[in-house]
């Protein structure tokens, strides 16, 4: 049974009935029909339900803000952010999308060659619970731009955010069927992603998820898109500018409570200022304020459950076991789940924090002797999402950019996603792209179409 705990005491805010059997067929009837109609409608329907969308979203943002917070434990400054970042991502679909999917006229045999993008038809989403607006709307405005129809799975920790997600989507006129949310457990997705009114899923969450629907996406040949974990590098070199890179890194790594995939999870610091970057970091970290994400004085909440917090000591403890130091940090005891900004520093190859991913409040610190070494470190990782590197000399960033195996590199800022740019990543970080042009594409029949 799908269950909202507040994070920040430990509380049972809600509990939510599933969707049984008959609701799921409905709503996959409701799907198949909406689809039918959706997909001929002109390019300027479609953008005006994105705007109308993305009206709701602005005009509601401090409500909707507030229910993330009380079911993940988002600071209330960075959920108002998130729900303003979703509304920015529907407007900028509702401009750009129509000519992103226009004909492409192609040279070829026939008198007249193009390639037509159609919609596919019904996408079922699976989404995570961290971000649990923007994840959502990255998937949402594409589709519907394209023409395609949503089914939502959403974590079942921010059941409210899932349902307020089909409330705004109503309120702004959206047909019915063209999107829903399902309260739905695990085990339910696989015979919904074998029926064959759904056309392709896309997941967001853990390398196991995505590899179970993978699979069964696979055996029913169906078009998957996958973001899954994440252990980015954060590489400094001596030309850095030391006190930007200090100040964006602590931002960049402690963002949603430590709780996201392009989070900066390695530090990866050059020799020459590594003992000057680190006592300026631990001492950034020790001067932040833990406690209630309603607070505007708070910099770290809570993460959002329980178990969050004995992964993440479990981890940190066995590597302190393995040679690693913890500088600073660690589980508090109390009400709620709150866990104080952590640095882990010595982590050789034995601790479980130089190949896992650590999903919380806890950056891991490496010093190397060359952009060789940092290369081949960053390297080093099952994972390859997003990478951020702080330095002046052009040569190196050319290096970075080349060498660095992930999905993005991003020079003197951190990693961040923007509905501009694709994102995603490679090796178990997942495949395909969301956002930008290649997002709206991921789920479309690319038509050759010749003519004589």
């Amino acid at each position: 049974m799908p269950k909202s705990i507040n994070p920040a005491t430990g509380e049972i805010i809600e509990d939510f009935a599933e969707h049984d059997d008959s609701a799921i067929e409905r709503a996959l009837e409701n799907a198949e029909l909406a689809f039918r109609d959706w997909r001929r409608t002109p390019f300027s329907r479609r953008a005006d339900l994105l705007r109308r969308t993305a009206d709701v979203l602005e005009s509601r943002k401090d409500e909707l803000a507030r229910i993330a917070v009380l079911e993940m434990g988002k600071r209330l400054k960075e959920a108002v952010a998130e729900v303003e970042k979703s509304a920015l991502g529907c407007r900028y679909y509702a401009e750009h999308g129509e000519a992103m999917i226009a004909d492409d006229v192609r040279d070829g045999p026939a008198a007249k060659n193009y390639v037509a993008y159609l919609p596919i038809g019904p996408v079922l989403a699976v989404m995570p619970w961290n971000f649990p607006y923007w994840q959502c709307f990255r998937f949402i405005a594409p589709a519907l731009m394209a023409g395609n129809v949503g089914l939502l799975k959403h974590a079942s920790n921010v059941s409210q955010c899932a349902l307020e997600i089909e409330k705004v989507l109503l309120e702004a006129d959206a047909p019915q069927g063209v999107f829903q949310t399902l309260l739905i457990s695990s085990k339910k997705v696989e015979p919904i992603l074998r029926d064959r009114r759904i056309r392709a899923a896309t997941l967001t969450g853990s390398e196991a998820a995505g590899a179970a629907v993978a699979s069964t996406a696979g055996s029913e040949i169906k078009t998957t898109l996958l973001e899954l974990g994440g252990s980015d590098p954060f590489i400094v070199m001596p030309s850095a500018d030391i006190g930007k890179a200090v100040e964006v890194g602590v931002t960049a790594r402690m963002q949603n409570n430590g709780q996201s995939c392009i989070a900066a999870k390695r530090f990866i610091v050059h020799e020459d200022v590594y003992d000057d970057y680190a006592a300026r970091y631990r001492d950034k970290l020790e001067s932040m304020t833990v406690g209630d994400p309603m607070d505007a004085a708070t910099d770290i909440g809570p993460v959002a459950m329980k178990s969050g917090v004995d992964d993440l000591t479990d981890q940190i403890d066995r590597s302190v076991k393995a040679g690693a130091t913890l500088t600073t940090g660690g589980a508090i005891d109390g009400k709620g789940f709150y866990f104080k900004p952590s640095m882990l520093e010595n982590v050789g190859p034995e601790a479980p924090a130089y190949r896992d991913e650590l999903f919380g409040p806890c950056a891991i610190f490496f010093k190397v002797k060359s952009i060789d070494e940092a290369i081949d470190l960053a390297n080093d990782s099952d994972f390859g999402l997003g990478g951020s590197v702080w330095t002046n000399e052009a040569g190196e960033i050319e290096r970075f950019v080349r060498d660095l195996d992930t999905g993005g590199t991003h020079v003197n800022r951190m990693t961040a996603s923007d509905p501009r740019l694709p994102f995603g990543g490679v090796k178990r970080s997942g495949y395909g792209r969301e956002l930008s042009k290649e997002g709206i594409h991921a789920f479309m029949n690319a038509k050759a179409v010749t003519i004589d």
